[in-house]
């Protein structure tokens, strides 16, 4: 079994300013740089050959090139017990329209559609079950801002979870105007 996502990798600038702001919040279990991503859609556990039918069906997806930044910071919560702090990606419109894209092209092969309101974001920590105390953490960087930059492309990433946390590996990546693919083996 494959458990799949698809996202976008900031640029590493980008990508080093989020890892400066990892520090200051007990019980977080921080990102690495390799864990760093946008995510577009969780597909979760698919056999090979599903894995192989959304690969091809996310490589039919056109969009045109766009711009974003990121923006702020917040938190996700279970059940009132905070379990992921995240930095905000805006503009949400193209982000969410290629978001759309993306889950028409699983919903095609089989998948069912997405059902979570759909809020860019980059996941900076995770927290177990004691969840953690944020309040200074959010208001220390609420103004968070990047600058922008261009999302051309997006990939197709396999998670393995290990000793230390999730790996992620790109198994496809895909440009504006399609993909060059490597399918599962």
């Amino acid at each position: 079994m494959h458990r799949l996502f698809v996202a976008i990798r900031p640029p590493a600038d980008q990508r080093g300013n989020l890892l400066s702001l990892m520090d200051g919040v007990e019980r977080a279990r921080w990102q690495s740089d390799d864990q760093l991503h946008l995510t577009l859609r969780f597909i979760g556990e698919v056999d090979r050959h599903r894995a192989n039918d959304i690969a091809d069906a996310l490589g039919a997806i056109r969009f045109a090139p766009f711009h974003v930044h990121l923006s702020g910071v917040g938190a996700f919560d279970r059940k009132g017990v905070v379990d992921t702090l995240w930095a905000g990606v805006k503009p949400r419109d193209p982000l969410a329209a290629l978001h759309r894209k993306i889950d028409r092209a699983c919903v095609s092969v089989g998948l069912p559609p997405e059902s979570r309101a759909y809020l860019p974001h980059v996941t900076l920590a995770r927290f177990g079950r004691a969840g953690g105390l944020i309040d200074p953490f959010l208001a220390r960087h609420a103004a968070l801002t990047g600058a922008p930059f261009r999302v051309d492309r997006f990939a197709l990433f396999e998670s393995r979870l290990g000793h230390q946390g999730a790996i992620y590996h790109a198994i496809a990546d895909y440009d504006a105007n399609g993909a060059a693919q490597t399918p599962l083996e």
